[in-house]
């Protein structure tokens, strides 16, 4: 764990967790924090790391350097920050059971695991994300649409696709006056499941919403296509921006990329397998 790394181990090992800072690093948290604020990750993330040297038992330097490496693009290093925080968060609540009343401690962990699952989510690692994930909402322990929808892909990505489909309904539910692009993965989740109605359903406001979008005008001739409307589904279909249609006969960018649900993939090539000759994957 970095948390621990260079000369300094054995002291750093010994040391208390640290839920709050004083002197020095909490100078230049509060810094990185205004520089966060700003948009200008690249300071702040030097201002967090600059924190976490000072004071490495610190479960927000960490976190928050975390934080801005995702803004950055930079997700190995960012899931490592995010490891050494939660591995300190734990440790904290451990060391705290007995603490006394009023003792500040580390009582947020739910929002660090959720943005690790979050990232492992969109770096690849799927299963690791649902056990991140899993825990978050088991940890925050009512209703939270921003967990429901991470989990929700999480589960989706391991082929759990009934548990999927409640968690995207619940998340659907906490935003339901607000069309949000998720809604897509819904949709394309119960068509998996075989509740074409309820997903053309959910998939026509999102059209609504959302009309040129290359995804959202690919899975529209889905629907169409297993409904039964081929030559509506061929038209819409053709709607799709030549170069971006390339990318919807490409058996990887779909199952790879956009990560679609085999019944999806397989009612979209009856659309494309009429209208052009498909790539091989």
């Amino acid at each position: 764990s970095p948390a621990y790394a260079g000369d300094g181990a054995v002291a750093t090992a010994l040391s208390p967790v640290e839920v709050i800072v004083s002197g020095d690093a909490k100078q230049i948290f509060n810094e990185g924090r205004a520089r966060e604020m700003q948009g200008n990750m690249g300071a702040a993330q030097r201002l967090y790391s600059k924190v976490t040297k000072i004071s490495p038992r610190f479960v927000y330097g960490w976190s928050n350097l975390g934080n801005t490496q995702v803004a950055l693009g930079t997700l190995d290093p960012a899931e490592e920050s995010y490891s050494t925080a939660i591995g300190l968060c734990r440790e904290d609540l451990k060391m705290s059971v007995d603490a006394p009343f009023g003792t500040r401690k580390c009582d947020d962990l739910y929002i660090l695991l959720l943005n690790r699952g979050s990232l492992r989510l969109n770096n690849g690692r799927a299963k690791e994300a649902l056990k991140d994930l899993a825990q978050a909402s088991e940890l925050r322990g009512k209703p939270d649409g921003m967990i429901s929808q991470n989990l929700a892909r999480a589960r989706e990505l391991n082929g759990q696709y009934a548990a999927a489909d409640r968690e995207y309904s619940l998340a659907i539910s906490m935003t339901s006056n607000e069309v949000n692009p998720f809604w897509l993965r819904s949709a394309l989740v119960k068509l998996q499941l075989g509740d074409i109605k309820g997903g053309f359903d959910l998939l026509k406001r999102v059209e609504n919403r959302f009309p040129e979008a290359p995804e959202v005008r690919a899975a529209y001739a889905t629907f169409l296509a297993v409904t039964g409307e081929q030559i509506a589904a061929q038209r819409k279909y053709l709607e799709i921006p030549d170069r971006a249609r390339a990318n919807y006969i490409n058996n990887n960018y779909l199952r790879d990329t956009v990560a679609w649900p085999p019944a999806a993939i397989e009612g979209l090539a009856k659309v494309s397998s009429v209208v052009e000759k498909p790539k091989t994957s």
